[in-house]
């Protein structure tokens, strides 16, 4: 008798066909609810179930249980519990019990059937539901970045969540969860359809593209590639199967794998941050201050017999806690670093997660740096992306910061990672936008500003380098912004009262929604008018002129370039 033929493992998931998540999938995205519920009343009838199977599998003790059963069953009286023991009604519990859970299983397995993705060459569509079903469309061209997050217990199972980032209201897509070495895949091949590198390769070569190691793929696509520390797709044993110490093998060299594939990105390009610089920089930020205010309320109150203070003000605090130990957490095994699908930036310890910005998705760019980081020279970045609103929630809020805390060489080599198109001119005027003032490169604003600015008006400036706007303000919270004027949405001049009697403006120039806000506050009248006019201007041409959400088909036109010098030679 011939042996079945095993099916071969899925290696690429953008083949335009419909596929299923990872099997374990309903179990991390619902079944912990459930696993957490299940362990919450058990550890509060820990004793009561105890007792309950005593009496039930063991009557026969004897007179000397039978009072501390009457006493048992007295308290009992009104407990749900308590009345299916008095009722005989053990038996029917437990098959209930057993009822619930099957039907859990079986609709986590529906949920896992009916949730199925397909990649095509337009869009990213998922199907999901069981009784009302829907059907979302991502399409490639509006695609922002893409998020790989591994959360602690999916590590577990080797799975890891896709997001995919697309402009538009609450338009991004899960996939949640793929096999991680399979999301590392799938990350590559949706990011290189949206660069318009396939369709040039398609237009340029009508034969099957072979790779480096030899393997034919017909559609132009990467064979999902395996995840630094990640098993093979397939990976069996002799007989097939993995065994159990080679996935405990493989598990284990995930967890201790990098986020950032050293492969991926030169050297020189990634910025780490030492652990002594992450807890340094968040013990002295803006939230330490309000952690003393609470604790100082709370102290005063208390002292004072004035308890409500506990009431109003200790969750406050446990909440300024929590979002300090994440800040700390996130910023661990950080990286940035420049890819050829765009900048990738990874994070975390036990959970652990990176995002890939593409080209051309960055709309405005602000360092910061608070007043208590002065004297070490720390700042950090933030990036204003179509659909990763701070508002959004807490998660995307951190996507937005980029660079948690750096040195000022970290700040030019990242801005290096974000404006690759404009890093050298733009290079020789970011120390003169950090910590520069009175000129030194910007312009200058008129001594009358400091009625309005009298802290910081020898600081406010702007100036205009190929393309990027550049903007410098602040004392307390000095901070230079970037705006590319390709992905300018709008410019506006505010002139209030008080600045029009001073002949005075402020500039605004509008980009997606995110937390950085490219404003000028003070300008010269005239200054802002003419500044107006340029931006406008401007704006309208680089954008014409602007071809950077089609990164992978200038890479190829430039590899087809290359390669064809050397096919002529070979025929001459």
């Amino acid at each position: 008798m011939t042996a079945p033929v095993r099916p071969q493992p899925v290696t690429n998931l953008a083949d335009g066909e419909w596929h299923r998540l990872h099997p374990a999938s309903p179990l991390l995205r619902g079944g912990l609810v459930f696993i957490a519920v299940l362990g919450f009343i058990i550890a509060n009838l820990r004793e009561r179930l105890v007792d309950m199977f005593i009496v039930v599998f063991a009557p026969d003790l004897g007179d000397d249980f039978e009072g501390e059963f009457e006493r048992w069953r007295g308290d009992w009286a009104n407990d749900p519990i308590g009345g299916i023991v008095d009722q005989g009604l053990v038996g029917w519990a437990v098959a209930g019990v057993a009822v619930v859970i099957v039907l859990v299983i079986i609709g986590f397995w529906l949920s896992w059937r009916m949730h199925t993705f397909r990649v095509t060459n337009e869009a990213v569509e998922v199907r999901s539901g069981i009784l009302f079903r829907s059907h979302r469309s991502a399409r490639l061209d509006r695609i922002q970045g893409i998020n790989v997050n591994r959360p602690v217990f999916a590590r577990l199972f080797g799975t890891a969540k896709l997001e995919i980032s697309v402009a538009g209201q609450s338009a991004n897509v899960q996939l949640s969860y793929l096999g991680s070495a399979l999301a590392d895949g799938l990350r590559a091949d949706v990011l290189r359809l949206a660069s318009g590198a396939r369709a040039e390769k398609a237009a340029a070569h009508a034969a099957p593209v072979t790779d480096a190691a030899g393997v034919s793929d017909a559609a132009g696509l990467a064979v999902a590639p395996t995840a630094p520390g990640a098993p093979a797709a397939s990976g069996p044993a002799a007989n097939g199967r993995p065994t159990v110490s080679t996935v405990i093998g493989h598990r284990v060299d995930e967890f201790l794998a990098p986020e950032l594939d050293p492969n991926l990105a030169p050297p020189e390009s990634v910025v780490h941050l030492p652990l002594g610089r992450v807890i340094g920089s968040t013990l002295l930020g803006g939230s330490t201050v309000w952690a003393i205010i609470l604790v100082a309320i709370i102290v005063i109150g208390v002292s004072t017999g004035q308890l409500w203070v506990l009431f109003s003000f200790v969750p406050a605090a446990i909440g300024l806690v929590s979002y300090l130990w994440s800040r700390i957490t996130k910023s661990l095994r950080y990286s940035i670093a420049g890819t050829p699908d765009g900048v990738r930036i990874g994070h975390g310890l036990l959970s652990t997660g990176n995002q890939t910005i593409p080209p051309g998705r960055i709309h405005a760019i602000e360092a910061q740096q608070w007043i208590l980081w002065r004297p070490f020279g720390w700042w950090s970045i933030r990036i204003n992306v179509a659909g990763q609103s701070v508002s959004a929630g807490n998660e995307a809020a951190q996507r937005t910061l980029v660079l948690p805390v750096g040195t000022v060489v970290d700040v030019h080599r990242v801005l290096g990672l974000l404006l690759p198109d404009s890093a050298a001119s733009v290079d020789a005027f970011v120390d003169a936008g950090l910590i520069g003032r009175d000129g030194d490169g910007f312009s200058r604003t008129p001594r009358r500003a400091a009625w309005l600015r009298p802290f910081s008006w020898r600081r406010i400036g702007w100036n205009v380098i190929d393309g990027v706007a550049l903007i410098r303000r602040g004392w307390l919270l000095r901070s230079l912004t970037l705006a590319p004027l390709a992905r300018m949405q709008s410019v506006a001049i505010h002139v209030g009262p008080v600045k029009r009697m001073l002949r005075l403006a402020a500039v605004r120039i509008h980009t997606v929604a995110g937390p950085v806000y490219a404003t000028l506050p003070v300008a010269d009248r005239d200054e802002a008018d003419g500044l107006f006019e340029r931006l406008a201007a401007e704006a309208v041409d680089r954008a014409a002129r602007d071809t950077s959400h089609h990164w992978g088909a200038a890479s190829a036109a430039g590899a087809g370039a290359a390669v064809a010098p050397q096919e002529s030679a070979d025929a001459r």
